[in-house]
């Protein structure tokens, strides 16, 4: 079985359907999860996705904040929604395919501006977040599984466009970045965007602040595709659709792909 998924966080689904239906119909990838969606589960159009061959549908959605969808191509049953550090937003979403794969997608706290918990009550909630998956993944090792999102820290010196200047920005923070690493420890998980793409600066995010963004380049990667150490060899074709944040009315992520031969 061969399949390639996509990761997108489409910063509300309702607003840029027409985005996330051009890219079903131009990249065509036969999964793709969808984070930040902004929407009620009830109010997701996705009768506008189904003629274009998405007939499958596994959501978690709050009216304007947060929302993860998984729209799919292949048969897929849900495996799971669960409110990592309980905090009530609607930010996991598993599905498994008939090939017995599981697919974790994840939309991880973005923790606000300031990197201290006592100053910032987000920054602590995105720690706890983080916190709560490394646990969970300890307590059950992931097995033919893909974890795919908007994980909100872009971890190498070259997932960011100035390592030493974003130190001490929110994404970037040695605290995040540790956080984030014992999240991958615990399920000895594998970035295959960074296993096949393992040279040079990589970015999925460009802020809506720089104005020609393409031209100032000051990007992070904070979407990620990763892989069970079962499975990572099955991966292949990372790539970033970076000409999609050049769409009109974009969001500021662009998909993230992979490819798995199973």
């Amino acid at each position: 079985m061969s399949f390639t998924i996509a990761t997108w966080n489409i910063n509300s689904v309702r607003l840029r359907a027409g985005l996330v239906a051009r890219l079903m119909r131009e990249e065509a990838p036969d999964i793709l999860c969808l984070q930040e969606c902004k929407s009620p589960v009830e109010k997701i159009p996705a009768e506008i996705f189904a003629p274009l061959g998405y007939t499958h549908m596994l959501a978690r959605g709050e009216k304007g904040y947060n929302g993860v969808a998984i729209l799919s191509k292949l048969p897929i049953t849900e495996a799971g929604a669960e409110d990592f550090a309980g905090l009530g937003h609607a930010r996991h979403i598993a599905g498994r395919l008939e090939n017995g794969v599981t697919i974790h997608n994840f939309y991880v706290p973005a923790g606000g501006d300031v990197p201290d918990r006592e100053a910032n009550a987000k920054f602590g909630q995105k720690l706890d977040y983080l916190a709560a998956m490394r646990d969970r993944f300890r307590l059950e090792a992931p097995a033919k599984s893909i974890l795919v999102g908007d994980l909100n820290i872009a971890p190498r010196e070259d997932d960011v466009w100035s390592h030493q200047q974003l130190l001490k920005v929110v994404s970037h923070t040695p605290e995040e970045v540790e956080r984030l690493s014992e999240v991958m420890e615990a399920g000895d998980w594998c970035d295959i965007t960074r296993r096949d793409i393992p040279e040079g600066q990589l970015y999925s995010w460009w802020s809506y602040r720089a104005r020609d963004w393409e031209a100032v380049d000051r990007g992070r990667r904070l979407d990620h595709v990763w892989a069970s150490p079962d499975i990572a060899s099955a991966a292949h074709s990372s790539r970033i659709l970076r000409a999609a944040r050049g769409w009109e009315k974009p969001s500021d992520h662009a998909p993230v792909f992979a490819s798995f031969d199973l």
